[in-house]
């Protein structure tokens, strides 16, 4: 096993709307019902804004992951908040929680690498920890899914729900890190959503320049599911693999597998290409869907309070997304 210098988790935190859409839900909604859900998906139930935003969300989680680590809000030195969900294109979802957080200052970016988010998010946190004037770094992964899923389209509303969670990190020294990030933009067309559309008097363009992406309904969120199905199961395990190699470790020798939440298909086929069992993934996709980059740090956060996951513990982030991104970190716990 490799040493480096890596980073160490201070505190975590999480937090989710009270309100629970069920399967029996949806099933009033569009024509679906909770045993073809569960079967295909693995989700029961998802959190979903009741109009909280999504900066709103990762205020709070990041409250409680500062409270965990035993800091000041004042003592963070960078804020990096992943999200494809803002509120706002302008200010940033980073610069909203700084205020929330009541402290000014420090540098606040916004990340959108999709459900990936999160493992990029702690790939950059530690590179900033490698400088000497950065000490902690907060992290918060917030999402807001139920903002761009078109609620007749039961083949992708379904899927997901809103959350957030948030990591503190610091650098540790001689300790195991090791990460793997990538994309491949040649498959953007597969999860899409559309932002502003081109208005302004001078146009004299009537028609959308041709950029071979699905035909934009909305802002709503379209996916082509197969082509998503066939990269998550071949880019996760893969990504686990690389992590894995530059840590001079084997997947076997992780204690725990923390996935993107977004498909329990998709997961249990990755530990078949890994060859290890599905007790080493950290999974809580029944109870809160896909939240896109919130997924991990949110399945992490149960794998640690419930006692899943330990001190001291191999860990594993995996994420895939739109883009396409993917990539895998692993840490010591």
């Amino acid at each position: 096993m490799l040493k480096t210098t890596g980073v160490k988790v201070k505190g975590i935190g999480r937090y989710v709307p009270d309100l629970i859409a069920t399967n029996d839900d949806y099933a009033r909604i569009v024509d679906t019902n909770d045993e073809w859900i569960t079967q295909r998906t693995g989700i029961k139930t998802r959190h979903i804004s009741n109009g909280e935003p999504t900066y709103y969300l990762g205020a709070l989680a990041a409250k409680d992951a500062i409270a965990d680590a035993g800091i000041s809000a004042k003592e963070v030195d960078l804020i990096l908040a992943t999200t494809c969900t803002p509120d706002y294109f302008t200010p940033s979802t980073a610069c909203l929680i700084q205020r929330e957080l009541d402290v000014f200052g420090c540098p606040a970016i916004d990340i959108n690498c999709a459900c990936s988010g999160f493992v990029y998010a702690v790939d950059m946190a530690r590179r900033y920890l490698m400088c000497d004037d950065i000490k902690n770094v907060l992290v918060v992964a917030t999402e807001e899914l139920s903002k761009f899923v078109d609620y007749e389209d039961r083949s992708t509303c379904i899927l997901f729900g809103d959350a957030a969670a948030a990591v503190v990190l610091s650098k540790e020294d001689d300790t195991l890190f090791s990460s793997f990030i990538a994309a491949d933009g040649s498959g953007a067309s597969c999860l899409a959503s559309r932002a502003l559309l081109t208005i302004n008097p001078f146009r004299q363009n009537e028609s959308e320049f041709d950029m071979d992406m699905p035909e934009p309904n909305k802002h709503y969120l379209l996916q082509d599911g197969k082509e998503v199905y066939k990269f998550a199961t071949k880019a996760m395990p893969l990504a686990v693999e690389k992590a894995c190699e530059r840590a001079e470790i084997t997947p076997s020798d992780l204690d725990a597998i923390v996935p993107h939440q977004a498909n329990v298909r998709i997961i249990e086929t990755a530990a078949k290409h890994l060859h290890v069992p599905m007790e080493k993934m950290v999974l809580n996709i029944s109870d809160y869907g896909n939240t896109s980059s919130a997924s991990i740090p949110n399945a992490f956060y149960d794998g640690v309070k419930s006692g899943r996951i330990k001190r001291g513990d191999k860990v594993c982030f995996v994420g895939f997304g739109g883009g396409l991104t993917y990539g895998a970190c692993i840490l010591e716990y």
